[in-house]
């Protein structure tokens, strides 16, 4: 049986069993969780992060390296920004659109007096952009600091293109390095199915019914904007840009697919998603090292979906509906934040809070939907990766007619 179906079965029984142990006394949950569910799902995590810094480091080096000239790099990098604040737009628009439709905040009456929320502080967005350049890069390594990691390794692979011969055995063994890293890789993807069955089980059996039923047309607001979305938006860019079919793109990328809905996090997946793009999708490695990356950083359009239909939501249930001003305020302020608040942990919710009250309002609204954010997050981080790996397939694609055309006339 192949590694996907593997997958996909695990997810399925995952949900069922999730169910299954939410409808038990909350006692035995908390012994099947605790004892269970959680140390599989755990070490799951933890054999992928494990991988995380050390692959996007050597990964970007290696990319960087490949690529040669730093003007070319500069070319892929104003192309995969352009394409990540383009379709995280799109994705906003969808969101307020299926939000408007559904209404999900006239579904239900909802505890307004008591709902509360903390709001966490955020960095200046001049911060952000002079941190991108590390003081201490191993700091950055053990902080997990993914965009200051990015940007280290540019400058080591600029520095190695540009010194040729004389780095040749520092090369050869970034490329060992490399090596070595896929291999653990493919050892840990053969645990795929266990680690999804337990984290997928896990969270489903903790949110409960009850928390299920309260907001389920918020959910199916948020779910709808999602697979239109990657129906639609990133269906027609594979299309037109990257001339392929859009349903052999998702069932060749459907393992990295899974692993985040297990995860939820684009960090952790990765690993799995470069192989999968590089291996399954036939892009360079020297663009997906680069542009996936800096994706799993900055590209949040499954977020920004949440963001979109959330704001929505909290505005009819406080009976503030939004006009058309207040509208374009959430497109633009939640499209500038993706870039600006990349690498802050707790991002989507942070960025949330900065729209709430960029358009006026309350940021208490935010405790209404916490309870059901984790199970979202998991289809969020999907569509995420996805779209990386589409950035990333026609950045590839692009790149090789150029190369044939090149040599066409050459010739």
């Amino acid at each position: 049986m192949s590694l996907t179906k593997k997958i996909l079965i695990a997810l399925v029984l995952g949900v069922m069993a999730g169910i299954g142990l939410s409808l038990l006394p909350s006692d035995i949950f908390s012994v099947v969780d605790t004892y269970v569910l959680n140390p599989v799902g755990e070490i799951f995590l933890n054999l992928i992060m494990m991988i995380v810094i050390p692959i996007v480091f050597v990964s970007v080096v290696l990319g960087t390296t490949g690529l040669g000239d730093p003007a070319k790099l500069g070319k892929i990098g104003i192309r995969t920004i352009g394409f990540y604040l383009c379709t995280t737009a799109v994705a906003l628009v969808i969101g307020l659109g299926v939000g408007l439709i559904l209404e999900p905040g006239q579904a239900g009456t909802f505890d307004t007096e008591n709902a509360t929320y903390e709001e966490e502080a955020v960095p200046p967005i001049m911060d952000t952009f002079i941190n991108i350049i590390p003081e201490n890069p191993i700091e950055a390594m053990s902080t997990g600091n993914m965009l200051q990691i990015i940007a280290f390794a540019v400058f080591i692979g600029i520095a190695l293109a540009r010194l040729g011969d004389k780095t040749s055995g520092i090369l050869r063994l970034f490329e060992q390095a490399n090596e070595i890293l896929i291999f653990l890789v493919n050892g840990i993807m053969r645990t795929a199915p266990y680690g999804a069955f337990a984290l997928i089980a896990s969270a489903i059996g903790d949110a409960g019914l009850n928390a299920l039923g309260s907001m389920l047309m918020y959910m199916v607001a948020v779910i709808l904007a999602l697979f239109i979305h990657g129906a639609i938006t990133y269906s027609l860019a594979i299309k037109g840009l990257g001339k392929a079919s859009p349903l052999k793109f998702y069932k060749l990328f459907f393992p990295a697919m899974s692993v985040a809905f297990s995860t939820s996090s684009s960090s952790a997946t990765l690993p799995v998603s470069m192989k999968m793009a590089q291996e399954r999708l036939g892009v360079k490695k020297s663009i997906s090292s680069f542009v996936q990356p800096l994706g799993a950083t900055i590209n949040m359009d499954g977020t920004a979906i949440m963001q979109a239909v959330a704001t929505v939501f909290i505005a009819q249930v406080y009976a503030e509906p939004l006009g058309i001003s207040q509208m374009l305020m959430v497109i633009l302020t939640a499209t500038l934040a993706s870039i600006g608040t990349a690498g802050v942990p707790g991002v989507g919710l942070i960025m949330l809070a900065m729209v709430l009250k960029q358009v006026g309002l309350p940021v208490d609204g935010i405790a209404l939907i916490i309870g059901v954010d984790r199970l979202l997050d998991m289809l969020r981080t999907s569509l995420n990766i996805t779209g990386d790996a589409a950035c990333a397939y026609i950045i590839s694609e692009g790149d090789k007619r150029n190369e044939k055309e090149k040599a066409g006339e050459t010739a």
